[in-house]
C-alpha cells in the first residue's frame, strides 16, 4: 500500500509539474507573438483608439523675380481651437467668440455644441482678432499657429503667381504649377481621446514632422517690368473703354518672359472675393483670332518658300475682291502693292493674293511650324492649343481669311513666342517663366534653361521680314507709326479682328480684339511686346489703340536698361548679325553657362555728379535710402514699393537744397 502511495505521488507531481510546463510554454509563446511578431500591428490599432493625428502644412517656400524680390511669402498666422469638455457656458462663449471673429453666435453654438473635446473655431485670423481672443482669456479655448501665404505687391502678377487655399495647397499659377516644391512636409500634433473616443487637446503647437524638402521658386519674371506693364495696360484699359486686356514681354533670344500682364488684375490675398474667370491667365487660356498681326506669317513663308520677291507686284482690286461667297474689303482703296506694302499698310485683299500663290498646304505647314495649333509648353497649367484646322478642310474662303488672321485662333503666348522667332533669326524657343529652383541654403537645386524648339525660317528671310516690319513703324502711312520712339527702332505689326458672335453665328461689326507686337532694337532685338485689348469702346483700331501702349511700356523698359545690354545679348547663344551660325540639334548644345549675361539688365541712371539731386526713379525704398546717405541727402518717403515720382528732379543742384521728396508705389 505504501508502494502505491508513493507512485501516485509522483504521478500527480509529474503530471502538475508537465501542466505547469505547458502553460509556461504557452504563456511565452502568446508574449511573442503579441510583443514581437504582431507588435507594430496592434500599437497602429491602439494609437488609432487612444489618439488622433491633425496634419499641419509648414511655411511654403519663396517665390522671387529674377532680381531677389519677393513676390509670394508666407507669414505665421493664428488658428483658433476649442475643447468644449472644458467650457461652462457654450452660449455665453459663443457670443463673446463671434463679437470678436465676425463669425454669427449661431455657428459658433453649433460648432461647438457637435464636438465634445476638439473642435476648429476659426483658421487664420488677423493679428488684432488674435489678440482679442487672448484677451478674452477663455478656458478651453486655444490658438495655434499656422502659415498663410502672403503676396506683398497684392494684384501684381495675380494670375501668374495665381494662389494658395486654407490648406497650403497651390490652387492656380504657379503655386499649382509647383506645388510639390514649394509646400514641403506636413507638420503634426497627437491629440488623445477619451473613453468614448472624443479628442483631447492639450494645447500644444504643432510638433515639428521629417524635414521638409521645399524649394525657392526663382522667376524670369522682373517686378519692376511687371510693374510698368500692368501700369500702361490699365490705364489704357480706362481710356479705350476695353473689356481687358494682356501684355507679355518676352526675350526672344532665350524664350525667358520678363512680364505677363492680365487686367482687371486681382489680389490673390483674398481670391475668394473675385469670381473664377479673374484667376484665368488669359495669356496662356483665352483664344482669339489674331487679325493682321497674323500677316507677317504669312510673308515669312512666301518669302521662305521663294513665291515671291521684291518684283512682284499685287493688284488690290480698289478695295473690294469677291472670293467664293465673300467679298474681301480693305479699309482703304489700293492698286498695285509690293508685298512690302501690303504689310505696311496692312492690307487684307493683299494677303490674300499672296495665300493664293503660296498655296494651302505650304500655308498651313509653316503656321504648324511657328506653333500655332498647338501648346508651348509654357511652364504654367491650363495652357491652350489654340484652333487651326486641318489643310484639307479648307475652303478657298478659309484660306482668305486665314491669311488676314480670321478663322483661326491663337492665344497671346503663342503669338509671341511665334513673333520672336522672327526676332530671333528664325530660331523658334520655348517660353518659360521659372529659371530655377534653390533648397533653404541658397544651393541651385534646379536650373532650367532655355530651350530651342526649331528652325523656322532663315536668317535670310528673317532679316529680310524685320526690313518690312520696320517700315510699318517707320515708313509714311504705315499702321504702327504710333508705336515710334526716338533714336531706337522698332519694328512691329498692329492688328484688328472681329471677334467672333456665337449667339448670331458669324462675326461681330461690333466687337474687335485690337493688338500690337514688335521687337526693339530692330538691329539686335532683346525684347518683344505683345498688348492686346478686349473690345475697347474707342479707338478700335490696333495701331491707334494698342501701339501706344507698346510705345509707353518700351520706353519705359528702355528708360531703365543698359544701354549695351540690348546691343550684346545676343552673343552668349551664338547668335551675330548674320544670324545664328552652327545651329544646336539639342537643347544641351545652346551656351547657357552664364544666365545673367544675355538677360535684360536694369540700372538707375543716376549722375554720379554729388552736387546735383540723383535719379532714385525705379529704385526700392532700401536703395533710395543707401544712395541717400552717401550722398548726404534727408529724404522723405511716401508709399511703399517703388519710387515712381521725385521732388526735386533728378539733376537739380543740391547746393541750396539737400532734401528730397519720393513717392512709392506698388498699386495703379
Amino acid at each position: 500500500m505504501k508502494g502505491r502511495a508513493k507512485k501516485w505521488l509522483r504521478f500527480r507531481t509529474t503530471t502538475l509539474l508537465v501542466f505547469f510546463l505547458v502553460l509556461f510554454i504557452a504563456l511565452i509563446s502568446r508574449a511573442y507573438q503579441l510583443q514581437v511578431l504582431s507588435g507594430k500591428t496592434l500599437k497602429v490599432q491602439a494609437d488609432k483608439q487612444h489618439t488622433s493625428t491633425l496634419q499641419f502644412q509648414p511655411e511654403r517656400s519663396l517665390i522671387l523675380d529674377r532680381n531677389g524680390e519677393k513676390l509670394a511669402a508666407s507669414i505665421m498666422v493664428d488658428s483658433v481651437c476649442a475643447n468644449p469638455s472644458k467650457i461652462d457656458n457654450l452660449e455665453e462663449v459663443s457670443s463673446k467668440l463671434s463679437s470678436v471673429l465676425g463669425i454669427k453666435r449661431r455657428s459658433l453654438l453649433k460648432k461647438l455644441s457637435k464636438s465634445r473635446n476638439f473642435c476648429w473655431v476659426a483658421r487664420k485670423i488677423s493679428p488684432s482678432q488674435a489678440e482679442s481672443v487672448k484677451d478674452i482669456a477663455i478656458e478651453g479655448i486655444f490658438s495655434i499657429k499656422e502659415p498663410k501665404r502672403f503676396y506683398p505687391n497684392r494684384e501684381l502678377a495675380g494670375q501668374l503667381l495665381g494662389f494658395a487655399g486654407l490648406d497650403s495647397r497651390g490652387l492656380e499659377g504657379l503655386e499649382l504649377k509647383y506645388d510639390s516644391y514649394l509646400k514641403g512636409s506636413p507638420n503634426k500634433i497627437f491629440l488623445g481621446k477619451d473613453a468614448k473616443g472624443g479628442k483631447i487637446y492639450s494645447g500644444d503647437n504643432p510638433t515639428a514632422g521629417k524635414k521638409s524638402k521645399n524649394y525657392n521658386l526663382i522667376l524670369t519674371i522682373d517686378s519692376r517690368i511687371q510693374y510698368l506693364v500692368e501700369s500702361q495696360l490699365n490705364d489704357a484699359i480706362k481710356k479705350t473703354g476695353a473689356k481687358g486686356g494682356v501684355a507679355v514681354v518676352m526675350n526672344p533670344k532665350t524664350g525667358e518672359i520678363l512680364a505677363m500682364a492680365n487686367m482687371p488684375g486681382f489680389n490673390p490675398n483674398t481670391f475668394f472675393r473675385y469670381s473664377p474667370e479673374s484667376w484665368k491667365n488669359k495669356v496662356i487660356t483665352d483664344c482669339f483670332d489674331p487679325g493682321s498681326t497674323f500677316k507677317p506669317f504669312l510673308l515669312a513663308a512666301s518669302l521662305e518658300e521663294n513665291v515671291i520677291d521684291e518684283n512682284n507686284r499685287f493688284y488690290c482690286e480698289n478695295g473690294s475682291y469677291a472670293v467664293g461667297d465673300r467679298v474681301i474689303r480693305d479699309v482703304k482703296k489700293y492698286e498695285d502693292l509690293s508685298f512690302r506694302e501690303i504689310i505696311k499698310y496692312s492690307s487684307n485683299i493683299g494677303a490674300v493674293k499672296i495665300s493664293e500663290v503660296l498655296g494651302k498646304e505650304k500655308f498651313y505647314q509653316y503656321i504648324q511650324k511657328f506653333g500655332f495649333g498647338s501648346k508651348t509648353g509654357i511652364d504654367l497649367p491650363g495652357e491652350s492649343s489654340g484652333i487651326l484646322r486641318q489643310a484639307e478642310d479648307w475652303t478657298k474662303v478659309d484660306t482668305a481669311t486665314i491669311s488676314f488672321g480670321q478663322g483661326i485662333s491663337v492665344t497671346a503666348i503663342q503669338l509671341i513666342s511665334a513673333f520672336s522667332a522672327i526676332a530671333n533669326h528664325g530660331v523658334l524657343m520655348k517660353p518659360y517663366v521659372v529659371r530655377g529652383l534653390i533648397d533653404q541654403n541658397n544651393r541651385v537645386v534646379k536650373e532650367f534653361t532655355p530651350t530651342v524648339i526649331r528652325k523656322v525660317i532663315s536668317p535670310a528671310t528673317a532679316e529680310k521680314l524685320t526690313s518690312v516690319l520696320i517700315d510699318v513703324v517707320e515708313g509714311e502711312g504705315g499702321t504702327g507709326r504710333s508705336a515710334q520712339i526716338a533714336n531706337v527702332t522698332i519694328a512691329g505689326k498692329s492688328g484688328t479682328s472681329q471677334k467672333f458672335d456665337f449667339a448670331e453665328g458669324s462675326y461681330s461689326h461690333d466687337k474687335v480684339s485690337v493688338s500690337f507686337m514688335g521687337f526693339f532694337p530692330a538691329e539686335d532685338p532683346c525684347a518683344v511686346i505683345l498688348v492686346v485689348l478686349d473690345e475697347p469702346a474707342n479707338h478700335r483700331w490696333g495701331g491707334v489703340a494698342a501701339a501706344p501702349v507698346f510705345k509707353n511700356i518700351a520706353e519705359s523698359i528702355l528708360y531703365w536698361v543698359e544701354p549695351s545690354s540690348l546691343t550684346t545679348c545676343a552673343t552668349k547663344t551664338g547668335r551675330h548679325d548674320s544670324g545664328p551660325t552652327n545651329l544646336p540639334a539639342s537643347t544641351s548644345d545652346v551656351n547657357t553657362s552664364d544666365m545673367a549675361d544675355y538677360s535684360v539688365k536694369y540700372v538707375n541712371l543716376t549722375s554720379s555728379d554729388e552736387s546735383t539731386m540723383p535719379d532714385f526713379r525705379g529704385m526700392s525704398i532700401r536703395n533710395a535710402l543707401k544712395l541717400s546717405q552717401e550722398r548726404g541727402i534727408d529724404l522723405k518717403i511716401v508709399g511703399s514699393g517703388w519710387a515712381l515720382k521725385q521732388d526735386p528732379l533728378p539733376g537739380v543742384p543740391t547746393e541750396s537744397n539737400k532734401s528730397c521728396t519720393v513717392s512709392f508705389s506698388t498699386g495703379y
